[in-house]
């Protein structure tokens, strides 16, 4: 425990009701969606971004970590403190500061909740475009930190492709802006570089994004296979076509009905598997490619192709859909989720091999994919209490990443790297490529207090990882 000089100087930055010390009182900020490490000495609430300089500053003089953290909804790891110190929690900064939809631009906290963005500006026609499945929850700075995707991807890109400008607080407490609100500025493209870098270059105070006008019209369609590679050759054969859906997702079977069993969404029991098909734009246009869509799928062995009748019945699908991780919760002790990517071609093949894993190691695994961008989601159902079980989880897990890549593939998706997949992060990059990635962190964050043993391997985090007992996911 640090000493109560530290925590008195950080309560006369925010106010004795803005810090938390007591163990008690932290042990729900040493968790995030996927592991707990250890406890931070303090969690610290500020309200604007002067705070959270003075707050940089204290720490520096302290010498001690600083983490960064929205809602704890993320799945690598990335929100939890690894060597204890300041975790900065935002859920106090949470105010839509500016909205203008000439420009179609807004500019928020870091605190402010995915979807809440969305509904200030529905009524007005309309919204900000990613949508993770945790976005009732989940926080803009940390689908930002995260370069957070969502089912709609596809189409319309990860959260780097609707971030114009951000302002960041620096290791030292400076202040900087990077992008523009309205225009591209010539020079290095400093946003970029910060958006997905998970708090390890500087901590997000504002951030002005990309609102997008409702399409005119929307279709939704589930198409019901009683093969599982009908539905995977399904996917190819849309995008061949020449037509790219909104979303394009698949369940199997098995999570479809434990699904269906939570939500009752509408989803059919005895199937293989689903696509939940989304297609948006203009109102000809959509009822064209649902009908080339629907004769794709006719043509692959859908047995059966549905059409959501009402924005009611499509709401329902959606809620199956991005409750799925719950739903699994309800059948399951634990699972571990796995974020991989591989080309969409190959999907009936990583299905297959993901089937010789669950044989291999004795284990259950639930597929829910982003299958129209490859985006791999495996749910490798355990019990914690059973440590030979649990090591058996870890090692499925790493032949399906390892199999990723091999496909010409990616770690992750959308989960980001976290403290989870630092040891994987050799298998795409080389050491040329992780130490120049080294030597631009230390341009920011030369003395690596900021969201430390997250994204890069260093010497202190490479040892294996292990199952955590009790919390579905991994330390």
């Amino acid at each position: 425990m640090k000493s109560t000089g530290f925590f008195r100087e950080l309560a006369r930055i925010v106010g004795e009701e803005g810090v938390l010390w007591r163990p008690e009182d932290l042990m729900l900020y040493e968790y995030d969606a996927l592991s707990s490490v250890r406890q931070p000495d303090a969690v610290v609430f500020p309200r604007t971004t002067e705070q959270v300089v003075q707050i940089v500053k204290v720490a520096t003089r302290h010498n001690q970590p600083v983490v960064a953290r929205g809602a704890g909804t993320g799945l690598s790891g990335g929100s939890v403190a690894t060597e204890g110190g300041v975790v900065l929690g935002f859920s106090r900064m949470k105010q839509i500061l500016e909205i203008d939809l000439e420009n179609q631009r807004a500019r928020v906290q870091p605190g402010v909740v995915n979807l809440d963005l969305t509904l200030a500006v529905s009524d007005d026609g309309y919204y900000f475009a990613p949508d993770p499945s945790s976005q009732k929850a989940c926080t803009i700075g940390g689908n930002v930190a995260e370069n957070s995707g969502g089912p709609h991807t596809l189409v319309y890109g990860v959260t780097t492709n609707h971030v114009l400008a951000l302002e960041v607080v620096l290791p030292d407490g400076e202040v900087i802006h990077t992008g523009a609100e309205h225009w591209d500025r010539p020079g290095y493209d400093l946003t970029g570089l910060f958006v997905g870098s998970e708090g390890t270059l500087g901590i997000i105070t504002e951030v002005t994004v990309r609102l997008s006008r409702k399409p005119e019209a929307v279709k939704t369609l589930l198409a019901i296979y009683d093969r599982i590679v009908d539905a995977t050759r399904t996917v190819a054969a849309i995008t061949a076509r020449g037509i790219t859906p909104a979303a394009l997702e698949m369940m199997d079977g098995f999570t479809l009905r434990a699904v269906e069993e939570a939500t009752h969404a509408g989803y059919p029991m005895d199937c293989a598997a689903v696509l939940l098909i989304e297609l948006e734009g203009l109102k000809e246009a959509v009822e064209e490619h649902a009908d080339e869509v629907e004769a794709v799928c006719r043509e692959n062995q859908a047995r059966e192709v549905r059409r959501a009748k009402s924005a009611e019945e499509r709401d329902l699908l959606w809620k199956g859909r991005k409750n799925a991780f719950g739903a699994i919760g309800r059948i399951s002790p634990n699972y571990y989720v796995q974020d991989g990517v591989i080309p969409r071609t190959r999907l009936p093949e990583m299905l297959e091999f993901i089937g010789s894993i669950e044989k291999k190691y004795g284990l259950r695994i639930g597929n829910i994919f982003h299958a129209g961008d490859g985006n791999l989601h495996p749910l490798i159902m355990y019990d914690s209490r059973d440590s030979e079980q649990s090591a058996r989880v870890l090692e499925a897990a790493k032949e399906i990443m390892g199999r990723c890549v091999e496909m010409g593939g990616s770690i992750t998706g959308e989960h980001g790297v976290g403290r989870e997949k630092i040891n994987l992060m050799p298998l795409i990059f080389s050491d040329d490529d992780l130490e120049m990635m080294r030597r631009i962190k230390s341009l920011f964050n030369a003395s690596g207090r900021l969201n430390p043993g997250k994204l890069l391997p260093t010497g202190k985090m490479c040892g294996e990882l292990r199952v955590q007992a009790g919390a579905g996911g991994v330390l």
